[in-house]
């Protein structure tokens, strides 16, 4: 961090501060919320949560050499710290401050499927000229949101956050945090259904991204997706639609599908174009492309620098990971899941060469129509030619009886639970499968990535 002391944080956050005056003006090295990230000179945030209370590990942070505390209650304490009402809504207003005092530009990744791996797309095409800053792991909400914002070092010259929500009013307060200059919308898709309800509320609530968005803000949005095609800016905001569709400002053109390869295409902007080599499979990589272009362009880059950012993309641990192991191919996409990734990982896995595997497992969030879009996701793997369909999880049944529906002669299983699917596992594969391993973060299927490295 650079520049921000006690004595402004507490003024910030509407804090008092309590302890001597030297430190008081001191420069905080760093802001965390976790004990054992504490490095000295840092700011401790103790933060009360369903599972344990920061407040208690206050002391061990003033011993590991934590300058101040940033507390609701100052019970117990014997070091220096600054009093809140709320430590939740003190890191996001220092938050919101420490992005405007660095000020570099600010690219906001935002959608319903592929954030995470089209913020990685463009954190890679934009380092070919510039200093990164991006979100790591799932930090992309109102916690997650403002620790990144914390990592920005002078030398920084540009920050690519994700912004994740499941509710309405959470992307207004993550703009007003951000504050983007360059907003990036994915798609809108079927996800967080029990509080949004229909792809028009997504739409509604992803669309509070403008809401503090720069006066002069490029949004660089999937022209191909036909609920984002009708934002025609707002309040000066402009549009940068990307697609395979003519009609987008950046598109894809000659799509060569080179199945666990990757993905060759033509990125054409106006009368300009340059084939690239996409290193992760999918055909759905080629919209990370076509988004990382879009920023890349944005941002004053030339084709040559966007064909080797994307040429140079390395794939991120839990998505669409590629994992070759001495008996299997595994295709490790458990991080999350929702019918649209199932829908893209299914096609990624009908490229394979051998014997293909499906692990599927429960989808959360999807509300009243769960059973439903379950069903679909079976019906999709039945028809994508894939050999064997193991299904674990309570809703999951209802993916094994879209599959059978298909009648395909496709062999598919349901285990209750990914116990069961364990204990089983092993029996029921064949040296040289390529498995996919894909369901919501809560199933824990990186155990299942794990016993397949055993296999």
């Amino acid at each position: 961090m650079r520049g921000l002391t006690p004595g402004q944080i507490a003024k910030v956050c509407q804090g008092i501060y309590y302890g001597p005056e030297e430190v008081k003006e001191i420069e905080v090295t760093s802001i965390t919320s976790d004990s054992r990230q504490v490095v000295r000179g840092c700011l401790f945030a103790a933060l009360r949560g369903n599972r344990t209370d920061g407040h208690r590990y206050a002391a061990s942070a003033y011993e590991q050499g934590a300058a101040c505390a940033l507390v609701e209650e100052p019970e117990g304490l014997e070091g220096p710290y600054i009093m809140v009402e709320s430590c939740y809504q003190a890191l996001k207003d220092i938050a919101e401050y420490y992005r405007q005092v660095m000020g570099i530009p600010v690219v906001a990744v935002a959608g319903s499927v592929g954030k995470t791996s089209t913020k990685e797309m463009i954190a890679s095409v934009l380092g070919q000229k510039y200093r990164v800053l991006k979100t790591e792991g799932n930090f992309n909400n109102e916690l997650g949101v403002p620790l990144t914002i914390f990592r920005i070092r002078p030398e920084d010259e540009v920050a690519v956050l994700e912004l994740g929500i499941s509710d309405f009013g959470e992307m207004h307060r993550l703009s007003k945090i951000a504050k983007p200059d360059i907003c990036v919308m994915t798609n809108i898709g079927l996800c967080h259904l029990e509080n949004l309800k229909s792809r028009d509320g997504i739409l509604k609530a992803k669309s509070e991204i403008f809401d503090y968005a720069a006066k002069d803000c490029i949004a660089c949005l999937n022209g191909d997706d036909d609920k984002l095609r009708t934002l025609k800016g707002k309040d000066g905001i402009r549009p940068c639609f990307y697609g395979t569709g003519q009609e987008n400002d950046i598109r894809a053109e000659h799509i060569e599908n080179k199945g666990l390869d990757g993905v060759d295409t033509d990125i054409c902007a106006g009368d300009d174009r340059i084939r690239v080599h996409i290193p992760i499979p999918g055909t759905h990589m080629v919209y990370n492309a076509l988004a990382g272009a879009a920023v890349a362009l944005a941002m004053g880059m030339e084709l040559p620098q966007i064909k080797a950012g994307i040429e140079s993309l390395s794939p991120v641990g839990g998505r669409n990971n590629i994992l070759n192991l001495p008996k299997l191919t595994v295709i490790d996409d458990c991080y999350n899941a929702n019918p649209v990734s199932m829908a893209a990982s299914l096609d990624v896995l009908s490229c394979a060469l051998g014997r293909k595997v499906a692990v599927l497992g429960d989808m959360g969030e999807l509300g009243e129509n769960e059973e439903k879009l379950h069903r679909q996701v079976g019906v999709k793997a039945g028809q994508n030619g894939i050999q064997l369909i193991l299904c674990a999880g309570k809703l999951a049944q209802h993916i094994a009886k879209g599959a059978q529906s298909t009648h395909s002669g496709s062999h598919i299983i349901y285990f209750p639970t990914r116990e069961a699917l364990l204990e089983e596992l092993a029996g029921l594969l064949e040296e040289g499968d390529t498995v996919l391993v894909k369901a919501s973060h809560f199933m824990g299927f990186e155990k299942v990535v794990d016993a397949l490295k055993k296999y």
